[in-house]
This record gives C-alpha cells, structure tokens and sequence, in this order.
C-alpha cells in the first residue's frame, strides 16, 4: 500500500487506481471550470478569490510547525553534527550558481526577444497611485534588513509571523542543542515525532480542499485578468513563459541527467504540486507536501528539512527569470538605453535584491520596485505596466521554482551521499 500527497491510502498496482480519485486529476478539472467560470461569467469569477486565498492561508498555518519539526528531527538524529554546516555550505553553492545562470538566462531571452521594442511608453503619463505600496516595502528590501530579519524578536514570533528562515534558525538551534543533550532530549525528540505525524495528517486533511482552492484562485485570475490582459501584454507573457521552458529543459534537464534521473518522471512525480502552484500561483501552498515527497523518492530528512526550506527563500530560479526579463522589458518599452557593461550591473544588482526581501508578500513585484529604485535608469512608474499582469507572469514563475528546488534537493542529497539511488528510481518509474 502507498500513501499519496493527498494522504489518501491507495494499491501499489497504479492500473487499479481511480483516475478520477487522484488529486491531479481533481485539480485538473477544478481548474478547466475556474477558466470558463473567469471568462463566462467574469464578474462571479473574481468573486471566487477567497477561496484561494483561504486555502492557501489553510497551508501556510501549517508550514512552520512542519518544518520546525521536520528539521529538528532530522538535525537531532545526525550522527556527525559539522554535516548540517556542510548540507548548507553545499546548498547555498549551488542556489547561488543556479540563480546567476537563471538571471542570465532571463537577460539573454529577453534581449533577444525584445518584448518591450516599439512600445514608446512615457513613464511620466502612468498611474503610480496603484503600486505605492509596493515601492514602499521596496525601499525596505536589502541584504542587510533580508540578514537581520532572519533573527525573531521571539521564539513565539518566528512561527506567528510565518517566516521560514526565523523558523529555519529556531529549528537548527534547538535540533543541535538536543543533539548535545543526549538522552536527556529523547523525550523531546520523541514529542516532535509524535507531533509530526499529527501536523502532517492535518495536511492531509487540508489537501481536499486543493481542488475548491484551485477552482477559486483561477477563476478569480481569468476574471480580473483574462483576455484584455494578455491582448495588451501577450508578447511578454509568451516571451516569459518560454524563458521558464528554455530554463527547465535547457539547465534542469541536464543536471538531471548528470545525476541519474529523468526531469521527466520528477515533473509527473510533481505533478499535483505544479497543478496547485499553477491554480494557487504559491509555491508555498505545496511546502508540506514537498518535504514528504522528497523524502520518499529517497533523500535523508536531515537533507530535505536544510535544503526545501532554504530554497524557498534562495533558490528562486523562476523569481529570477521574473527579474531579469520585466526589468529588461520595461527599459526596453521606456526606451531606455541598457549597454552590455550597464546589463551586467543588473545582474549582480539581482543578485543581490532577489534575495533581499524573501518572505515578503508578493515577493517578485516587491524586488522588482527596488531594483528599479537601486539601478536608478529605469524609471520606477513603470512598474505600472505589468502589475495587471503580475499574477499571470507568476503561473510560470512559482511552478519553475518549485521543480528548481525539486533537482536541487536530489542533487544535493546526491553530492552529500545521503541519497537511496535505488528508492529514487523505483517511486520515479512506479514500481
């Protein structure tokens, strides 16, 4: 008997499942009915957001308590306490090789699609009442506040407020001071144990209502959004799009390949959190499901407790593909200059910013005000243009970040030898 990431006990044998008691499927189709529910009836459609929303918030609930004990509990039970220091070292080298080939991927398709060429926009005649908001949390974006938010006011707060990285820190701390403890934190060791299953079981219990959450948040997205916006912007959005697949089968597929799976049967393995990232645009709305898939395709827990929840934060791969190519695409539609040497300089003001304001609400938008603001050439009002289209640029973003941190997680588990070769190809053909 398996257990699937809906929690729903089903046969080994696949050919006796229900096709239409699979989650994938369920979504699937709640998605095909929020479409035409958006484009039929428009106005009903985006009355629908609170379902998303609420599902969304249904998960995030979740998220700190799960990985506050899946970390723990993996730390804790580590024989060799300077891995934990070396599963991150490992991790942040790679996010920070993946992230700069992702930007420059983003540069390099936009420049060559020139999606912006022609349009002649005057900043200074743009609405900026709309994106106030959003250039104020900007202005708060930096390596510096991005460093010292990671440090709670209070241990309380750090699972109250949500932030994955507080929660991340709060977690490594405690799981190596028990590791110090010995037997004398087996009683707590135990308590998270017991503590975890209930959490995940809870996750479970709210990945039924994935399908009412997708059926919301697309309805509301084809509602609000729909066909006048993919008139106006439509060569961007198929400009971006494309980069993601270049990115996924270019640079993933390879790497895949170079580790001995198939991008492929990850991507069907996945398919029920790309469905619900696609409907949700949160790749946060699949954290749970993606700490228990990575473990049974065979990575230690230890790894995928250190690597998921710090990818979400720093392996953005599709974040950057986001920044590269609206910030290009906004120059170009401004009519401003951007020379090779200037082109650069973004990069690495990317760099820098993609990472600086992680755990921000609408996080891609917010970066891309304050790259605006810190490049300086690019005129800030622009923002504008895209915001109606923010949340169709995200149906490609969250998914690319979610496989990016997929092949990371083996990857890593791999180069760390932490990684059941075998367990990873059996669950990847369905054996």
């Amino acid at each position: 008997m398996l257990t699937n990431a809906a929690g729903v006990t089903v046969t080994k044998n696949p050919a006796r499942r229900r096709w239409y008691g699979q989650l994938w499927v369920q979504v699937l189709v709640a998605m095909a009915l929020g479409i035409l529910l958006g484009h039929y009836a428009p106005d009903l459609g985006t009355r629908m957001q609170p379902l998303g929303d609420g599902f969304i918030k249904l998960i995030r609930m979740l998220i700190a308590p799960i990985i506050f004990c899946t970390v723990v509990l993996g730390i804790a039970k580590m024989d060799d306490m300077s891995r934990v220091g070396r599963v991150a070292i490992k991790g942040l080298i790679y996010f920070e090789v993946m992230t700069t080939i992702a930007l420059i991927v983003g540069l390099v398709m936009v420049n060559l699609w020139q999606p912006g060429a022609g349009m002649n926009v005057d900043a200074s005649n743009l609405d900026t009442n709309s994106i106030k908001s959003y250039v104020a949390q900007g202005h708060d974006a930096g390596i510096i506040p991005f460093v010292m938010n990671i440090i709670p006011s209070t241990m309380v707060g750090s699972f109250s407020e949500g932030h994955i990285l507080q929660v991340l820190l709060v977690s490594v701390l405690l799981g190596c001071a028990l590791v110090k403890a010995g037997d004398i934190g087996k009683p707590v060791i135990s308590l998270l144990e017991g503590l975890s299953k209930v959490f995940f079981g809870m996750v479970a219990i709210v990945m039924w209502a994935a399908p009412i959450g997708a059926f919301g948040a697309i309805a509301f997205t084809v509602g609000k959004y729909g066909a006048s916006a993919l008139l106006s912007l439509g060569n961007l959005l198929l400009c971006f799009y494309i980069t993601c697949l270049v990115f996924i089968f270019a640079i993933l597929g390879p790497i895949s390949r170079l580790c001995g799976f198939s991008l492929f049967k990850l991507m069907r393995y996945l398919r029920e959190e790309i469905l619900v990232c696609l409907a949700t645009t949160s790749s946060e709305s699949v954290l749970p499901q993606m700490l228990t898939k990575m473990e049974r395709l065979g990575c230690k827990p230890s790894v995928v407790g250190l690597i998921i929840p710090t990818g979400y934060s720093f392996n953005l791969d599709g974040t950057c593909l986001y920044l590269a190519s609206v910030t290009v695409f906004l120059a170009q539609a401004t009519n401003t200059p951007l020379d090779l040497t200037q082109q650069i300089t973004l990069l690495g003001v990317l760099l820098l910013t993609s990472k600086g304001a992680a755990g921000v609400a609408g996080a891609a938008f917010v970066v891309l005000a304050a790259t605006l603001s810190t490049v300086g050439s690019i005129p800030v009002a622009s923002v504008a243009m895209i915001l109606g289209v923010h949340r169709l640029l995200s149906e490609g973003l969250t998914p690319t970040n979610l496989i990016g941190n997929a092949v990371a997680t083996i990857v890593i588990s791999k180069w760390e030898k932490a990684l059941d070769t075998e367990t990873l190809q059996r669950v990847l053909n369905r054996e």
